[in-house]
């Protein structure tokens, strides 16, 4: 059957989605941490300049900068998604929960999607393509890249 043979190949391409995921979303995520340090791409809120790094929203963006940028790597991806997945619940509950219960309408849907997908690969490794994989830190993902899809 056609369908099959179409559905196994597409499912054999799960290690490089991930990758993709992680690199996309990564990439997202940095943008919130240089707006609060750098203001690049542009100002965390209109007007504002660069936050000051010893406030809670400088270290934020701290945080979310470096370990944006690793994750972006695929560089010790479980543990620093781990913390990153961390700063966003604290994010949530700090910030966006005490303005109401829905996430639509007190601003933290950002927040609790990064949480999740940040936790998400704090279980399942960087994919197949990433610096923990070249280095030998994710067991099988080096043989998953290297098998293709």
């Amino acid at each position: 059957m056609a369908d099959d043979n179409i559905a196994a190949r597409w499912r054999s391409w799960s290690p490089q989605l991930l990758s993709v995921l992680r690199i996309v979303t990564a990439f997202l995520f940095i943008q919130f941490g240089t707006a609060k340090l750098f203001v690049f791409p542009g100002p965390i809120a209109p007007g504002a300049g660069p936050l000051p790094l010893g406030s809670l929203l400088g270290i934020a963006g701290l945080i979310e900068t470096v370990g944006g940028s690793f994750l972006l790597l695929g560089l010790l991806t479980r543990p620093v998604a781990f913390i990153v997945a961390g700063e966003m619940a604290v994010a949530y509950f700090h910030s966006h929960a005490p303005n109401g219960f829905w996430p639509l309408l007190n601003g933290g849907h950002g927040a609790v999607l990064f949480c999740f997908v940040w936790l998400y690969f704090s279980a399942a490794g960087p994919g197949a393509w990433g610096l923990d994989v070249v280095l030998g830190r994710t067991r099988g993902a080096r043989a998953a890249s290297l098998a293709g899809p």
